[in-house]
């Protein structure tokens, strides 16, 4: 199916290279396999490791167009000129030689590149993190100077909300890089933060669309300066993230410091953070985190009780995060008092609020995500007219999916 995707581009007169991901549950075997060897695998190792998982998909599918009747080339991170740093799993591109990917393209050969995966200036494989492979598609875009970097997944664009969330989310034609990029660090899961980033930096514009669709999806571009941007875009929700309190902290100048400076330096990504008021000389103080950050967030917090006067620390793994976003916000006052309001009329409890010019977050109860997200949606006026009925794919589509390249 992506084969004979990228051949019917190819025959339109465009010229085409196409970035993949692992096949299926490929990068969770990997890591299993590496698990049952150690509970602790050198960065260096798990990077080459799971770097093989998109060299396989890569191979197939020049393959695949070879026996259709097309040239094609495949090509690791390495071979089409990804430079990054030299932090291993969560790396970061620094540079995109694409000499090879274009002198390929001028020979009339479609290019397939491995998504996730970069190479350091100590010749190391290194892989680019969770969604890895949009990052690589967009670099790649701009590597070359493509008009366009299409990104497929299994919806057909950019919601207002998850549609399987909020059944009347309607479909945005268009959306800022502003905007989808604050919907992507607030749990959206379509696009990821870093390809939408590097996308704004280099002014890429990015396609998101169904990869078992030929219909339009949501361009994802600079704002028109001239148009007038809703109030609201979207509303995005995070299941994924741990509260972690800290009691009775001493309150005197340094401690936060303290406190978030050993997280970060121990790769802790810290979203929100709270800080009650002083009593007695003592505080408590609150911050959110990936539940996979949650461990080295533990030991750090532990090691530090008794050097900043801290009773305890407690954790709480049912929270969600819910977020509303729209460039519009910036001037439209009343947004967070309408949100408030909203959320108490349904009996929302919120326990922590972030802000941004164009993004307003609350945690809740996760047992309440749900209806935070549908009540906030209808009451900033996003409910569409119809209701989404999600696809049932056919078990072809369903292995077509699994093999899906970017």
């Amino acid at each position: 199916m992506v084969a004979r995707r990228l051949i019917a581009m190819k025959q339109a007169g465009n010229d085409v290279v196409a970035v993949v991901s692992a096949m299926g549950k490929t990068t969770d075997e990997l890591v299993g396999l590496a698990s049952s060897l150690s509970s602790n695998p050198p960065a260096r190792e798990m990077d080459r490791l799971l770097s093989t998982g998109e060299q396989v998909s890569m191979t197939l599918l020049a393959m695949a167009i070879e026996t259709l009747g097309y040239r094609a080339m495949s090509f690791s991170g390495r071979q089409a000129g990804i430079e990054t740093n030299t932090e291993h799993a969560k790396a970061k591109i620094r540079l995109v030689h694409a000499d090879r990917i274009k002198s390929a393209i001028e020979s009339g050969i479609i290019p397939v590149v491995a998504g996730f995966q970069g190479i350091d200036q100590n010749g190391d494989i290194t892989t680019l993190g969770r969604g890895g492979s949009d990052t690589t598609a967009v670099a790649v875009a701009y590597g070359i100077g493509a008009d366009m970097c299409e990104i497929y997944s299994d919806v057909d664009g950019i919601y207002t909300a998850d549609p399987r969330v909020a059944p009347r989310a309607s479909k945005l034609d268009v959306i800022s890089y502003e905007d989808m990029l604050e919907l992507s660090s607030a749990g959206s899961g379509v696009l990821q933060s870093r390809a939408v980033e590097f996308a704004r930096k280099y002014q890429v514009v990015i396609h998101s669309r169904s990869a078992f669709s030929d219909a339009p999806g949501t361009l994802v571009k600079e704002a028109d300066p001239m148009m007038e941007q809703a109030v609201i875009t979207g509303i995005a929700h995070d299941t994924s993230e741990v509260k972690v309190t800290i009691r009775d902290a001493d309150d005197t100048p340094g401690i936060a410091a303290k406190v978030f400076s050993s997280l970060a330096t121990n790769n802790v990504n810290v979203d929100m953070i709270i800080q009650n008021v002083s009593e007695d000389g003592h505080t408590d103080m609150t911050f959110t985190c990936p539940e996979a950050d949650l461990p080295r967030a533990r030991s750090v917090v532990e090691r530090l009780l008794p050097k900043i006067g801290a009773r305890e620390y407690l954790v709480d793994e049912s929270i969600a995060k819910v977020s509303i976003v729209g460039t519009g916000m910036k001037s439209s006052p009343g947004v967070a008092a309408k949100a408030f309001t909203t959320l108490a009329e349904n009996n929302v409890n919120i326990e922590l609020i972030s802000t941004s010019p164009i993004r307003l977050s609350v945690v809740v109860n996760a047992e309440q995500v749900e209806l935070a997200v549908r009540c906030l949606h209808t009451a900033f006026g996003l409910d569409a007219d119809s209701v989404f009925e999600e696809t049932m794919l056919s078990a072809e589509e369903i292995a077509a999916k699994k093999n899906k390249g970017r």
